[in-house]
Formats: structure tokens, sequence, C-alpha cells
């Protein structure tokens, strides 16, 4: 059985993507979360499991695999789900996979990952615009050319799961998509998994003040759903 090492899930996008991916295809793993500390860039507990000191890492048979797209093509070896079995869906889904692991900076740095909050961002830049037009035509492109319900087809695949923080980001800055593009993040944001995440997000009680500092630079907070 794996064994998966992840952060706070109310911030960690990262962390998400593995947990996810491993939840919706039933794959056996044991969950190990460690709390994030401040500053972000100094958690240096967590090199007793990640040799990058990141999240997520996973820890198969004395392997540690680190990185959430390497985590994917890990288990993808041993469990061909991971990814479509169509060769063409499979490019497009490592494409747009490849694209969100490296790309939508703006995105990512403005509307960083709190699943228990919602907020009026205070401007959307044209960049951020860029972004967000660039997820619909993204979506769209997928799931027209595949028939959906998900991106690269009828099942959930490892692309899915690279794009599940971003129906939480949606969902937490009320992002305008197109309808096609809107009912594919409310199909993620439906699923168990997403829901069991969600659920254990809302419930956590540790605050960390760099996440905490970006979600006010970026806008104003009008509900927290989150325990005291």
């Amino acid at each position: 059985m794996y064994d998966l090492y992840i952060a706070n899930k109310n911030y960690s996008s990262w962390s998400l993507r593995p947990w996810v991916l491993l939840k919706t295809l039933n794959i056996p793993f044991t969950e190990h979360l460690h709390y994030f500390s401040t500053p972000i860039g100094e958690n240096v507990q967590f090199k007793a499991f990640s040799p990058s000191s990141l999240v997520p890492a996973l820890h198969d048979q004395g392997l540690t695999i680190w990185d959430s797209l390497a985590i994917a093509e890990y288990v993808y070896e041993a469990d061909p789900r991971v990814w479509p079995a169509n060769r063409e869906a499979r490019a497009f889904a490592r494409s747009a996979a490849a694209e969100m692991h490296s790309g939508f900076s703006v995105l990512r740095n403005i509307c960083t990952m709190t699943c228990g909050l919602r907020v009026k961002l205070h401007t959307i830049s044209p960049a951020l615009q860029r972004n967000i037009d660039r997820l619909d035509a993204l979506f769209s492109e997928g799931l027209s050319r595949f028939g959906g319900p998900f991106l690269a087809g009828d099942t959930f695949t490892a692309v899915d799961a690279f794009y599940c923080p971003v129906a939480f980001r949606v969902q937490t800055y009320s992002l305008t998509l197109n309808p096609p593009a809107q009912a594919y993040i409310e199909r993620l944001l439906s699923l168990p998994a997403m829901q069991d995440w969600y659920a254990a997000a809302l419930a956590e009680t540790v605050r960390e003040p760099e996440h905490e500092a970006e979600v006010t630079e970026a806008g104003v907070i009008e509900a927290d759903y989150r325990a005291v």
C-alpha cells in the first residue's frame, strides 16, 4: 500500500492532486498529514519524508516519489487507469496536466487555494483574465473533443485530478467561466473524494499566516465556513 504525505487540506493544492486521484480510482493508500509551518519555504520538518521538503510525497516499498506529476506517472506504471486508454486522449491529458503543473501562475498566485472561504477579488487583472480564458478554452476543447463528462473522456483520470484545485479556486473566488466549463467545475466539486477533502478542510482549525495574508491581499472575505 502507498503512503501519501500531504499538507493542510484547506491550502495545499499540490497535495490534493494525487490524493483525489488515488481516492477516486479506489487505489489504497495511507494518508499522512503534516501542517505547514511559517515561513512556508522553510518547512524543514517535511525533509523527513520528502527530499525537496515539499508536499506531496509518495512512499512505496522503500521508494520516495515527490512532485504531483511524478507521482501520477509512477502510479500509472502499476495502474493504467491513471491516464486515458486512448492514445490521442492520453496525449491531450498529459499536455493539459503539464500545462497546469507549470503554467497558470497568475491564477495560482492571486487565487491561492483556501477551500473554506468565499472571497470577492479586488480586481481581475488582464493577466488573470487571460488565465481564466485559457481555462475556458482548454475545458471546452477537452469536453467537446473527447465527449465528456471528464476532460479526456468518460472516466476520471489524472488530468481531472490536476484541475481539482482549480475547481476549489473557482468556488472560492466566484470566477466566471462559460457554461460547459462551469458545468465541468461543478462535476469535479461533486465528486465524493472532493466532498471528503472539502469536509476535512473545513474541519481544520490550523491557520497559516502566509496563506491567510495572500487571501486578504487579493480580495475581501465575504464568508468563512471553516471551524473555529
